[in-house]
């Protein structure tokens, strides 16, 4: 288990739920329609909003994503964000609604 996300062994989970400092967001997986990235930055759409995660070794989430097994992931609070990483990092997180 990461601690910048959370993961179920089981595929189709009801929500994901976003963490923010100031905000959560619960989005549900139904309305989930694609996700786009690369390692350093990942694209979530939902048919309401738009999430951009970016850090490092995303791409690994890329098949959690899909299998919709993720429920939970956290923006980094700022003393974390000075971390070494040799792993999967979430470094910031914007939601933006769809137009």
């Amino acid at each position: 288990m990461n601690d910048s996300y959370h993961e179920t062994a089981t595929s189709n989970q009801a929500g994901l739920q976003i963490n923010m400092t100031k905000r959560t967001y619960v989005l549900p997986w139904s309305q989930f329609l694609f996700a786009e990235g690369d390692a350093d930055e990942i694209r979530i759409a939902f048919s309401t909003h738009d999430v951009i995660i970016t850090g490092g070794k995303l791409d690994t989430m890329l098949m959690e994503i899909a299998d919709q097994r993720i429920t939970l992931i956290k923006e980094p609070v700022r003393a974390e964000l000075f971390a070494s990483f040799s792993g999967l990092h979430i470094t910031g997180i914007s939601i933006k609604k769809s137009e």
